[in-house]
C-alpha cells in the first residue's frame, strides 16, 4: 500500500479525539492508491482545546492538502473554514476540508451522503417515509438533512440535550419547514430509524432507543464503526429489520470524499 510513499506523497489528516477507534486511514489510503494517487491519510489525535491552533499550523505544511474530521471537531471545523458548501453553512458543521488556492480552507459535510447511500445500498426506501433521528450532533445534523433531502415525509429529532435538539430542528426547518418535529426514544411508527449517537461503542452503553418498539419492517442505521454490528443493529436484525452499519456508511461516503479532495466536487 505504501510502495510509492516518499517526500512527494500528498498528506491528508483525519482529525479526532480520541482517534484510535477510527478505521478510515487505511481504507482511504488504499482508495487513493487504487485511483493512482500518491497520497496518504494520517490519523491525528487533537484535543478540542488545540483544534484551531493545529489547523492554523497545518496551513504552513505545504504537503498537507486536506482534512477529514471526526468527533468531536465537526462544529469547530466549520468555524475555521473561510469558504464552505451550502450544507455546511446550514448545519454549521463540517467533516471534510480542502486547501483553497490562497491557503485557507474550504469545508463540506458528507456524513449524510454516506449514511443515505449505505441505507439505499441495503434496500432502504426513504421517499415518503417517516424517519426518526437519534442524535443531533455533527453527524446527526448531516444525516437528518440528507434524509429530508432524499424525500422523507417527516423527520423526528431526538437528543439527550434538548437545546442541541431544538437548534437542529430550527436549522432544518429553514429548508424543510414543518416536516421537522420533536422526537423521542420511541421508534414506533417510523419506517426509517437512524442512530447518530456514540451509544454502542462501549459494551456498557445503554441502547439509544427502545428496540422493543421497533416496527418489524423498519430500517435501522448506525454511525458506529467499532463494533460494526452494534447492539442496536443486532437487536434490530433479530426483530426482522433491515440495517446499515457505520462501516458501510464510510464506504458509501469514500467516493464523495475522494471527489471533494481531488476533483473539487
Amino acid at each position: 500500500m505504501l510502495e510509492r510513499y516518499s517526500g512527494a506523497t500528498r498528506v491528508y489528516f483525519i482529525l479526532g479525539h480520541p482517534i484510535a477507534q477510527v478505521k478510515a486511514p487505511a481504507g482511504m489510503t488504499r482508495f487513493f492508491e487504487e485511483h493512482g494517487r500518491d497520497a496518504i491519510c494520517v490519523p491525528i489525535d487533537v484535543p478540542p482545546a488545540d483544534f484551531e491552533a493545529f489547523v492554523a499550523a497545518a496551513a504552513a505544511l505545504l504537503n498537507v492538502d486536506g482534512f477529514a474530521i471526526t468527533i468531536p471537531h465537526k462544529f469547530a471545523a466549520a468555524r475555521v473554514c473561510a469558504t464552505m458548501s451550502e450544507r455546511t453553512r446550514l448545519l454549521t458543521s463540517c467533516n471534510i476540508m480542502r486547501r483553497n488556492r490562497d491557503g485557507t480552507w474550504h469545508g463540506d459535510m458528507l456524513d449524510g451522503v454516506g449514511s443515505v447511500g449505505a441505507m439505499r445500498a441495503n434496500g432502504c426506501t426513504i421517499e415518503g417515509k417517516r424517519a426518526l433521528l437519534v442524535g443531533a450532533g455533527g453527524a446527526g445534523s448531516a444525516i437528518g438533512l440528507a434524509l429530508l433531502d432524499a424525500g422523507a415525509s417527516e423527520l423526528a429529532v431526538h437528543d439527550a440535550d434538548p437545546a442541541r435538539r431544538d437548534a437542529l430542528i430550527a436549522r432544518l426547518r429553514e429548508r424543510h419547514g414543518e416536516k421537522v418535529v420533536t422526537g423521542s426514544a420511541d421508534p414506533k411508527g417510523f419506517a426509517v430509524v437512524a442512530n447518530a449517537t456514540p451509544a454502542g461503542m462501549a459494551s456498557s452503553d445503554s441502547l439509544p432507543l427502545d428496540v422493543e418498539r421497533l416496527d418489524a419492517g423498519a430500517f435501522v442505521s448506525d454511525v458506529i464503526t467499532v463494533p460494526e454490528v452494534t447492539p442496536l443493529l443486532q437487536a434490530a436484525r433479530e426483530r426482522g429489520c433491515g440495517t446499515s452499519t457505520g462501516v458501510e456508511m464510510f464506504l458509501a461516503a469514500r467516493r464523495s470524499m475522494y471527489d471533494f479532495w481531488f476533483e473539487g466536487a
